[in-house]
């Protein structure tokens, strides 16, 4: 086991991401790791019982306040036998250890002397963590120099190297990075590549681990964590969880100079009796401009007619919320919001640790990597993986869906991270203004596809396609006014290599345009789906949740067949639990005898296959309830693969595992069909996309 303690130099380090970043970049190669943070700042009541308590138990971090408490008593040892505790307690059958130094504020002097005892009591090698802001290579390498010293020097093989996190991001004038400033123009990319020469890198051991640029999508909070800074009241909540915050924007002027402000992921501040202001932003929120929200400043509240001409946008979404200060306190306090990930953020904090961890030191990573053994696919390496697999394909996908925000932004993410070359079907003016609203790199990675200008194109093929079903020429142009029938007639003539759409239609309507014209590979019965599970220590496969509503035995044993393929080419070893609600003979009914029969034919026809059932999801999933419940069965406990008996009981599932453990479900899969068609849930996340388009893409 190594342990790695993360020290920060000087204030406004992000220490946090970083680690956890580092944390992802292990894990990525299949490692099993443990991100210790033993001093936390969330704030406990001061209380000797609750103190006591903390120390002995050593299973949560040592509030802040109690360490203080600590040293004003002279009692620095027992914080250190509290770290010692703490560490031995989380760490077993662990390969890496990560643990975060104190972050360092203004208010705690004493950070820099305890990160050092506490990483000398824990034997760790230690790597620092800073951001550069606009300082000089020269005065870079004397701030890490002096950071290094008390550790035994940037010399000591203790002290391994520096990681340089904002990178390129708008700062003030002491250093701070803050979302509330214009970008400075600079590319953290190219700017990061100047660091390497700063002469503290020229000695033997100590290296430069990785630069991480500035992206501001990255720094987004949601409109729920700026109303809890600013305190405001929720006059009408709408997408206050789902919105976020990419830009600040004083509305001064009038409407007729308001439309540059007006724009995507823009909190819009104005005082509270500005009724033209208001109804402006109402009506950009309306016409898909994406507004994040609205607030109302100096306590001031929309009289009854204003509100009324801001219904729509209610109902539509739009958060308002109001504050009590004016226009120019609101912005002087919006400089002090932390940009630090909220504990509830999970899709914040899973975008931030991948983006990390793409750029750690890749060759330091793998060095390290290689003196422990590799465990069962992880989520983190799956994903990894994946990403690695089709970086190399060059594929292209087309969304047909391309003036969705959620699509636009799975499609920047996928062309920055080299995931795939992504094709958008849609209205030309509609898909081109919101793609400059969210940054789209369009021409660079993202080709813009105009339907009423290529419709024509595919009339004839559709009709040679379907002729054999008396379709003509009239009724092909009518099929194809629908865009995913459309992209389907693109993904078949080979101008694309796959598509993903269902953001905002049904399965059957991904679907059957892709059974009409790209149909089955040979051989192939039926079309069926999985889901990828990513949980928290392994990736399950789940089928059939999306498209047969209730398979026969015979349909079932093809899911399962199909869906043992799918996990294996994925890098998942396949062992198969035929799902429920009895396990063996303990049950009986007609979903049971099903349940036996397919099992029995996937034996019968596929004898390579692991394969037990009926099981129930307990005794397939926790080695525990399978020694009482299926002792000799070679699945129960370590099932990877779970067939359900119908799509009620496979729908269900996977949606109570996704929505109560906040994992990553990625899908619904389709299986079966010549070239690859992925369906997404209507309530797809932006990272759900992404990684659809790359399993698509592989």
């Amino acid at each position: 086991m190594q342990t790695l303690f993360m020290v920060p130099i000087g204030l406004d380090a992000g220490l946090t991401t970083v680690s956890l970043g580092l944390t992802r970049a292990f894990e990525n190669q299949g490692l099993k790791v443990c991100f210790l943070d033993p001093m936390t700042h969330r704030l406990r009541s001061l209380n000797k019982k609750l103190l006591s308590r903390v120390l002995a138990q050593s299973k949560e971090p040592l509030p802040i306040e109690f360490v203080e408490t600590l040293l004003s008593q002279n009692q620095k040892d027992r914080i250190l036998e509290f770290l010692l505790a703490y560490f031995d307690h989380w760490v077993k059958e662990v390969d890496i250890v990560v643990v975060q130094g104190i972050v360092l504020s203004q208010r705690y002097s004493y950070a820099s002397q305890l990160n050092f005892e506490m990483a000398r009591a824990l034997d760790a090698q230690t790597i620092f963590v800073m951001n550069p802001g606009n300082h000089s290579l020269q005065v870079i390498s004397e701030q890490i120099e002096i950071a290094a010293q008390p550790y035994g020097g940037v010399e000591s093989e203790k002290s391994l190297g520096c990681m340089f996190n904002k990178v390129g991001a708008p700062i003030d004038r002491c250093g701070n990075a803050r979302i509330d400033l214009f970008d400075l123009g600079e590319h953290g990319q190219e700017k990061q590549k100047i660091f390497d020469k700063c002469s503290v890198f020229k000695k033997k051991n100590f290296k430069l681990l990785g630069c991480f640029p500035w992206k501001r999508h990255l720094m987004a909070l949601r409109v729920k964590d700026i109303q809890k800074h600013l305190e405001a009241t929720c006059l009408h909540e709408g997408k206050i969880v789902q919105n976020r915050v990419l830009h600040f924007a004083i509305a001064g002027s009038g409407v007729e100079n308001m439309a540059k402000i007006l724009k995507a992921d823009t909190m819009v501040l104005t005082s509270g009796d500005r009724s033209d202001v208001i109804l402006a932003t109402c009506l950009a929120y309306l016409s898909e401009r994406s507004v994040a929200a609205l607030l109302l400043t100096g306590g001031y509240l929309p009289g009854p007619n204003t509100k009324q001409l801001c219904e729509a946008a209610i109902r539509g979404g739009l958060p308002i919320l109001s504050v009590k200060t004016d226009s120019l306190r609101t912005a002087i306090s919006l400089q002090n919001l932390s940009m630090e990930i909220p504990e509830d953020d999970h899709e914040r904090r899973e975008m931030v640790k991948e983006f990390i961890a793409h750029f750690v030191d890749a060759k330091w990573i793998r060095k390290l990597s290689a003196a422990y053994p590799k465990h069962e696919l992880s989520p983190p390496a799956f994903r990894f993986q994946l990403i690695e697999k089709v970086r190399k394909r060059d594929r292209k996908i087309i969304l047909p869906e391309g003036e969705e925000p959620r699509i636009l932004n799975a499609a920047r993410i996928c062309v920055e991270r080299k995931i795939a070359r992504i094709a958008l079907l849609g209205d030309q003016d509609r898909v081109f203004r919101l793609a400059k609203d969210y940054d789209v790199p369009m021409g660079n990675g993202v080709e813009f596809i105009n339907s009423e200008e290529v419709r024509e194109r595919y009339v004839h093929p559709f009709v040679e396609l379907r002729k054999h079903k008396g379709v003509g020429e009239k009724q092909a142009r009518e099929y194809l006014t629908d865009d995913t029938t459309l992209a389907t007639m693109i993904l078949h003539s080979g101008e694309v290599d796959g598509l993903v759409a269902g953001i905002g239609q049904t399965t059957a309507k991904t679907i059957l345009p892709a059974l009409k014209l790209i149909k089955t590979n040979p051989g192939v019965k039926l079309v069926s789906s999985i889901f990828f599970m990513c949980l928290p220590t392994q990736v399950l496969v789940y089928g059939d949740c999306a498209v047969n509503q209730n398979p026969t035995a015979e349909e079932l044993a093809d899911i399962a067949v199909q869906s043992s393929a799918s996990a294996e080419k994925f890098g998942i070893l396949p062992r198969i639990a035929m799902i429920s609600y009895s396990t063996g003979r303990s049950g009986s009914g007609a979903s049971v005898e099903k349940v036996e029969k397919a099992t029995e034919l996937i034996k019968k026809g596929w004898p390579h296959l692991v394969v037990d059932g009926p099981l129930q999801y307990d005794a397939a999933f926790n080695p525990e309830v399978a020694k009482k419940k299926a002792p000799n069965s070679p699945v129960a406990g370590k099932a990877t693969v779970y067939i359900f008996p119908d799509l009620d009981t496979a729908n269900t599932t996977y949606k109570a595992v996704q929505q109560s453990a906040h994992v990553l479900s990625i899908g619904p899969i389709l299986q079966g069909l010549k070239k690859p068609v992925n369906d997404l849930s209507r309530g797809a996340s932006v990272e759900d996309i992404v990684f659809t388009i790359a399993i698509t893409a592989s």
